[in-house]
């Protein structure tokens, strides 16, 4: 019997449907409505992608979005000026600077510019220590990984006292959500192990894993073997591996796999992720989700 399939897509419209209800109620109680700014340096085609999304499901949960667009020969100054402008604007609760950035700016330097109760992207230093801390100290927990536990929990997968495997050690994915799975919080509780490239013995790991989230870039990476039977499989992994022409257009397309074997490992599991349709679309709705978020902590509403 094959797998119930985790839909990122179904998800992502759940969750949108919520923020843009709490925002309508907050518009009419407050008068006000969460502000979103995205700036973009340069002209990288996929940043350009990815910021067009942003901005598209940003004005349809009725966000303020602001665009900010910037040659790509501005100076590491003068977008540090930016960011302290967007800092210091009382109608801006998020703040995002697209990356990568052109190689004569210091993205470290940037990001630890940004105000870190406006850092919805979850990248800063501090925001980092408030996600180990956990509990109420946790403001914006890095959007992917937040996707993920979202997903786990609206499956109706068990948690608490769960077995979970992380393959991958990213400061993106891989360390935050082995944190996030370990917290006393809802979605979590679990006992977690943090798989890598100097594992021993990494499927002998993966296979006690009754919750495997595989984070690793590798494609079919996760052999079926390596899953226990009924497992819930978090797949993170997209990577192109040739390309195809659409049916549909007739041009191009990239051919997407994960980091597991998804047509055996579905006859296995309990419950998995697709490639593409599972966790990407859980990134930018999360990143909505940390922007309401900043604009309930600044109301003092929980």
């Amino acid at each position: 019997m094959s797998a119930k399939l985790i839909k990122g897509t179904e998800i992502r419209e759940e969750i949108l449907n919520e923020i843009i209800e709490e925002v309508k109620q907050i518009k009419e109680k407050y008068g006000v409505v969460p502000g979103l700014v995205t700036i973009l340096v340069g002209e990288n085609p996929a940043s350009i992608s990815y910021v067009t999304l942003k901005i598209k499901t940003a004005h349809r949960v009725g966000f303020k979005e602001v665009q900010d667009s910037q040659s790509p020969d501005l100076s590491e100054e003068d977008l540090l000026a930016l960011i302290e402008k967007y800092n210091n604007d009382d109608s801006i609760n998020g703040i995002l600077v697209q990356l990568p950035l052109p190689k004569h700016i210091n993205e470290k330097k940037i990001l630890n510019a940004i105000d870190p109760d406006k850092d919805v992207d979850g990248f800063h230093p501090v925001n980092v220590g408030r996600l180990m801390i956990g509990g109420d100290e946790v403001r914006f927990p890095p959007c992917t990984p937040a996707g993920i536990q979202e997903m786990i929990v609206r499956a109706g997968v068990e948690t608490s006292g769960a077995e979970t495997v992380v393959v991958g050690r990213s400061n993106i994915v891989g360390k935050p959500i082995a944190n996030m799975m370990l917290q006393k919080a809802r979605g979590a509780n679990s006992t977690v192990t943090v798989v890598h490239t100097r594992t021993r013995d990494m499927a002998e790991h993966c296979k006690r894993a009754d919750i495997l989230i595989v984070a690793a870039g590798v494609p079919d990476l996760v052999k079926p073997e390596w899953i226990k039977p009924g497992a819930c499989v978090i797949d993170v992994g997209v990577n192109r591996v040739g390309e195809k022409i659409s049916e549909k257009t007739g041009k191009k397309i990239a051919i997407l796999k994960g980091d597991v074997d998804f047509d055996k490992a579905k006859e296995i599991a309990g419950s998995i992720t697709p490639v593409p349709g599972g966790v990407g679309p859980m990134t930018i709705t999360m990143l909505m989700k940390n922007t309401l978020n900043s604009l309930k902590f600044k109301l003092g509403i929980r």
